[in-house]
């Protein structure tokens, strides 16, 4: 129950949902969104798996692997301020499963690609379509449960992404080492096994949108619209689910209007939800998380992470010098005599063990995260994180030892850690009318640096490879003097309780 006790008239949105309760209805939808984002992972990340396994059957160069590797990052970019915007002003849940069904076709037919170009081409349709599911689904989670949980849920929900692309190596690996090839004559290609694990990419797609029919639209987007009824009904609906079998009715009768904006019944035009965010006082924060966006450039780094591990473990087992570093393992010619009975470009089975255990150490260290969240503040996270993460990088290449260097480079990944706290932050200083389209346009911010950055690394890998860890680490380091300027979120989640409670 809320501090107000017994009121149940205008009713602050907040203290509404806070009366809600956090039970059975809250924890299944936190499961939800985990899903949703790791469907969204499986469509995004796919190309660091299919782009070496299917190497073989299209015979791309390393110059298509890079366009291929960037198609997903630009369409992510393009994608989500109109994917933001119908989810401002459609309703997150319905915009969430168009975006998912979508996507699932459109990879689908992904999985037929005749050469690279079809390949490339929707591989960026693919990413199109799924670039509103992160920020549609996290808008969704904040905007459910109640304000003093919230940031516990969006951390577990970030915990269960982290380990997302390891587990697609799982999958990869139990599809990937099978040789069956099946001719298709109208298309003139074969059926194989990486066609097979792009089509397995959809299916958790198309199983979160249909778990999301059953869910409810988010409570704070209906009063946003001015539709109380339908904010209340809603609110109904959560209480009951969070106190399954219990007979306890909901109290609150009557919601507090917002004379702001967001209680406009008529839908905003593009106009109207862009430019508050290029406004003071709200300006200051769109820069800031732009910025901090454009520097992370640890999610490239990941990218190729799975192509790292594969060459790491066939060093290893040349039994060659261990006194080199990461570019120099990537700078190696190595000669191996294939296995009879091993597929051509299939994937070291050890290397995805290697991407999985970093994943689930970034899961491990994201519940740490998650139980100090509210003692620490997410600022004050981020501000240690990218410091030492970023130190790591640019220590990669300066350690003459292949283990050490490799654990430095595992270490630099774990500030992917910073994109769930980023989120996090967003939903704390937007309001909810430009959430999802704020959320979406510090993304694109994140997705122009990451495009450039595979650019610039795919080129350097060949040319100055050890330049592109010092750049990029460098840079990840100074995300820590830009997040200095970020309000501590801890006051700010006090003054919201102390409004509500008035």
């Amino acid at each position: 129950m809320s501090a107000e006790g017994s009121k149940t008239t205008d009713v602050p949105i907040e203290d509404a949902i806070d009366q809600t309760g956090f039970g059975l209805y809250s924890v299944l939808y936190i499961l939800m969104t985990g899903l949703a984002i790791i469907a969204f992972a499986c469509i995004s990340y796919s190309t660091t798996f299919i782009l070496p396994t299917s190497a073989c059957e299209l015979a791309t160069t390393v110059a298509q692997q890079g366009v291929i590797a960037a198609a997903p990052v630009v369409g992510l970019m393009l994608g989500a301020p109109f994917w933001g915007y119908l989810g401002d002003t459609r309703g997150r849940r319905g915009t969430l499963m168009l975006s998912l069904l979508s996507t699932a076709l459109i990879n689908l037919v992904t999985s037929i690609s005749v050469n690279w170009i079809m390949l490339l081409i929707f591989q960026f349709l693919a990413t199109i379509a799924s670039s509103g599911q992160f920020m549609l689904a996290m808008s969704l989670l904040s905007e459910s449960v109640p304000l003093a949980k919230r940031n516990i849920a969006v951390l577990v929900v970030t915990s269960m992404f982290l380990p997302a692309q390891g587990l697609m190596g799982m999958i990869a690996l139990g599809i990937i080492p099978y040789s069956f090839s099946y001719y298709l004559p109208a298309l003139g290609i074969y059926w194989n096994s990486w066609r097979t694990l792009q089509a397995v990419f959809s299916v958790p797609s198309i199983v979160m949108a249909i778990g999301f029919y059953f869910m409810t639209e988010s409570p704070k987007f209906f009063l946003a619209r001015g539709d109380e009824k339908k904010a209340l009904e809603t609110l109904r609906i959560i209480h009951r689910r969070n106190l399954w079998g219990k007979k306890e009715e909901y109290e609150v009768k009557t919601l507090l209007k917002n004379n702001k904006k967001e209680s406009e019944t008529q839908r905003p035009s593009v106009k109207d939800q862009i430019v508050p965010l290029f406004r003071a006082p709200i300006l200051k924060f769109t820069i800031i998380m732009i910025a901090l966006r454009l520097l992370e450039g640890v999610g490239s780094m990941q990218i190729w992470f799975p192509t790292i591990a594969n060459k790491f473990m066939q060093l290893l087992d040349t039994g060659a010098s261990m006194d080199i570093t990461v570019c120099e393992v990537l700078n190696t010619g190595i000669n191996t005599t294939p296995a009879p009975n091993v597929v051509p470009c299939s994937l070291n089975s050890t290397a995805m063990l290697i991407v999985l255990a970093s994943g689930a150490l970034q899961s491990a260290i994201n519940v740490v995260i998650t139980l100090v969240v509210n003692k620490t503040g997410r600022r004050n996270i981020v501000l240690v994180l990218t410091a030492f993460c970023g130190v790591c990088g640019i220590l990669v290449n300066l350690v003459p030892n292949t283990i050490a260097s490799a654990v430095l480079y595992v270490a630099f990944l774990q500030g992917y850690l910073v994109v769930g706290l980023y989120t996090a932050i967003s939903v704390a200083i937007f309001p909810t009318h430009l959430r999802a389209l704020a959320i979406a346009l510090t993304q694109s911010g994140g997705r122009v640096g990451t495009i450039a950055t595979i650019q610039i690394l795919n080129y350097l890998r060949d040319v100055n490879c050890e330049a592109g860890f010092y750049i990029f680490g460098t840079l990840f380091t100074c995300s820590a003097i830009v997040a200095a300027f970020l309000p501590d979120d801890r006051r700010l989640i006090k003054k919201k309780l102390a409004e509500n409670n008035k």
